[in-house]
């Protein structure tokens, strides 16, 4: 059951930000106490031809991707398939070599691996297939010894527990997402890792305002995300690189596939269905202690396992913290496990000046949560 008056004020909230040009298509989605409470959005999908947003439209998300990866880890991990300090060439032997035959599926998941570079032989290669980037990940050595230092892995994260899934569920990644969290929750065609071709039609047109160039000729440097990828707006925008399975950045997902994700990582779930029980969602957004930077400085860490953990306090002094995954150009997906609280929000413009921030700190204020 919606709450009437955070629906309304939500909704015209975005179409505030349209109008004033700060979005061009955007949703917005939340869960309270495992009720839809917020079903919103406001724009168009595609400026060229004035095609509107509604609830059904899907969007490129980027790494609010890496939340889903990290539950489909968990779930794995929870059924006894895998275990956290597991060695990744225990299951993926191509792993072990160059340095890597140690890395354990922790230090995937919380960016210490040391494999932040997406490898430069895949300049030029199909994305969508599978097996030769995997083959090309295998062959990586560590820019640093694994464990020593924590640095975002962008993309590389994707294929490295996507292929760690593959390998110990016996399912490609596409169908691990669909069977582990879409078909529980009863989710029908909002969420996706490499769209089929039949809902390319409900796909958002990404816009950005403050693009990065692509590549000069030439450049070789390896990079977590490499120039030749971008600009990463046209890079989604892209059929094939829209169908490519990448499970660090390429989702294309609806707020509401997103919200009832994570509404599904608070205690009691959604509809009865809990993706993780409380248990395990605790053991996955424990932080790991700082590591030692360089000058020898503890350097605290950002992520827990695959899930980026957020803690503040509010203007009234009350403490807040919420688990979950934000993605390039501020699509986001979080959980408050406290407040039983879950929201998504998907976008299609980047502008540095969209409203995101505003509207997650508008329902926090509108649900009465700290």
């Amino acid at each position: 059951m919606k709450n009437n008056r955070a629906q309304e004020e939500i909704q015209a909230l975005l179409e505030r930000l349209v109008k004033e040009g700060r979005e061009r298509g955007i949703q917005v989605a939340a869960y309270l106490d495992g009720k839809l409470v917020v079903d919103a959005w406001a724009g168009v999908a595609d400026a060229a031809t004035g095609r509107p947003v509604d609830g059904e439209t899907l969007f490129p998300v980027f790494s609010t991707t890496k939340g889903m990866a990290a539950t489909i880890i968990h779930r794995l991990a929870e059924r006894g398939k895998l275990d956290y300090d597991d060695r990744i060439s225990q299951s993926w032997p191509e792993f072990g070599v160059n340095g890597k035959e140690a890395i354990t599926i922790r230090q995937a998941l919380n960016h210490t691996a040391g494999l932040p570079n997406v490898p430069e032989e895949l300049r030029g290669v199909d994305l969508r297939d599978w097996a030769a980037v995997c083959a090309a990940v295998a062959r990586l050595a560590p820019a640093w010894p694994p464990g020593s230092r924590m640095e975002y892995h962008a993309i590389t994260y994707g294929w490295i527990l996507g292929e760690v899934a593959r390998r110990v569920a016996g399912r490609p990644f596409p169908q691990l997402l669909e069977e582990e969290i879409c078909r529980p929750l009863g989710i029908k065609g909002g969420m996706y890792c490499g769209i089929p071709d039949e809902v390319e039609p409900r796909v958002a047109i990404l816009e950005d305002t403050t693009v990065n160039p692509a590549a000069p000729p030439g450049q070789s440097v390896p990079q977590p995300v490499p120039a030749w990828l971008g600009p990463l707006h046209a890079w989604m925008n892209r059929p094939e690189v829209r169908r490519a399975c990448v499970p660090a950045s390429s989702g294309i997902m609806t707020a509401r596939a997103i919200a009832r994700h994570y509404a599904a990582l608070v205690p009691g779930g959604v509809d009865g269905v809990e993706l993780l029980p409380p248990a395990r969602v605790k053991l996955a957004t424990t932080m790991p202690p700082p590591w030692t930077g360089a000058d020898g400085t503890p350097q605290p860490s950002h992520w827990a396992l695959g899930y980026a953990v957020e803690t503040g306090v509010t203007a009234a002094g009350a403490p807040w913290r919420q688990i979950g995954h934000g993605g390039f150009g501020g699509s986001k997906g979080n959980a408050d496990p406290q407040c039983r609280f879950a929201f998504g929000l998907t976008k299609n413009l980047f502008s540095g000046n969209g409203g995101e921030g505003l509207v997650a700190a508008e329902l926090r204020r509108l649900l009465a949560l700290p």
